[in-house]
């Protein structure tokens, strides 16, 4: 089974050795996105994925894309521009009591000006079984925000199932926008992705638990299944992950797992890839489970994408140990 993603790519710079912007004279770089760290990780796990977005052509768009076939995802709809720029992103990786920090160069992007117009929908999603995007990608522009609606509307009329990672950034726009725009957009959703504080900023729901949040946002917005993403955060290199679902009155609960952060950019996205892949097994307990699985791993990994392996996953799942060397 193929799916398909739409969504920005950044080149990310970092830091060595916890340095401060301001102090090196060293970046590490990356490539990363949301949708196309969902792409990513569902290729590692044995399916196919194609990407859409819009790249210069110049040699960062071409180091981009590089990355993004590097990792086994497809480019045939990638839109690519004679000119313009690939967005940015610098971050900081902080230590108890200093917080990890982002600084964001993303303005006139490429992407960001990516328009309904520029992609074959139907022929993008021919054969296709799932496509996914996320809250980012409307919040780029009021182009990519209609490139965005254009895509669901496609997706829903060639039969595709949808998932939608709600992921609200501030920086891109503020909440009252954040809900005008994407309300509508939440009829062509089967599957809504999101923390609770995302519900509580953008759809102003916020309820006792997690699963009664879920609910009420299934009960308003017709969705099929309503998955959370739950975090504690007891240190910043120590964390606690796990993820539950809501679907059709069931309510299904993953454990916790305990995670020692090499790099947590990207876990919800590995989530996301997990749960994606046993959504489309039509098993939704394996999905959280595959889910929160592959959240717990990405922490343990340099960059936004997760490189685990279906066998490391699948270990994890079986309650496979967390503390021995493979030899």
């Amino acid at each position: 089974m193929r799916i398909v993603t739409l969504g920005e790519a950044m080149i990310r710079l970092s830091p060595p050795d916890h340095m401060r912007i301001e102090q090196t004279s060293i970046f590490e770089v990356q490539v990363g996105g949301a949708e196309l760290n969902v792409a990513a990780g569902v290729v590692r796990m044995g399916y196919e994925a194609e990407w859409i977005s819009a790249l210069p052509q110049t040699p960062l768009g071409r180091l981009v894309h590089n990355a993004v076939r590097g990792m086994g995802v497809g480019t045939r709809f990638l839109v690519w521009k004679p000119e313009g720029r690939v967005g940015l992103y610098f971050i900081e990786h902080g230590a108890s009591p200093r917080p990890s920090r982002v600084v964001y160069d993303r303005a006139g992007s490429c992407a960001s000006m990516l328009g309904p117009a520029d992609v074959d929908w139907a022929k993008a999603f021919a054969g296709a079984a799932l496509f996914h995007t996320s809250g980012i990608t409307p919040a780029l522009s009021d182009s990519a925000a209609q490139a965005v609606e254009a895509a669901l509307r496609a997706a829903r009329a060639a039969g595709l199932r949808v998932t939608y990672d709600l992921n609200y950034r501030g920086s891109l726009w503020p909440p009252e926008k954040a809900r005008r725009v994407q309300e509508p957009f939440m009829q062509y959703v089967d599957v809504l992705i999101t923390s609770e504080a995302c519900a509580e900023v953008v759809f102003g729901v916020r309820e006792a638990t997690p699963a009664a949040t879920a609910r009420r946002l299934a009960d308003r917005y017709g969705f099929e299944v309503v998955a959370v993403t739950l975090r504690e955060t007891p240190s910043i290199l120590r964390n606690r992950v796990s993820a539950m679902a809501f679907a059709g009155g069931q309510i299904i609960q993953d454990d916790w797992y305990e995670v020692e952060i090499v790099d947590r950019v990207g876990a919800g996205d590995a989530f996301t890839a997990g749960f994606i892949c046993g959504y489309l097994e039509e098993d939704l307990e394996r999905a959280v489970r595959w889910g929160n699985a592959m959240c717990a791993l990405k922490h343990t990994m340099v960059g936004d994408m997760c490189w685990a392996e279906r066998e490391e996953v699948e270990q994890l799942l079986a309650g496979g140990s967390r503390f021995t060397i493979t030899r």
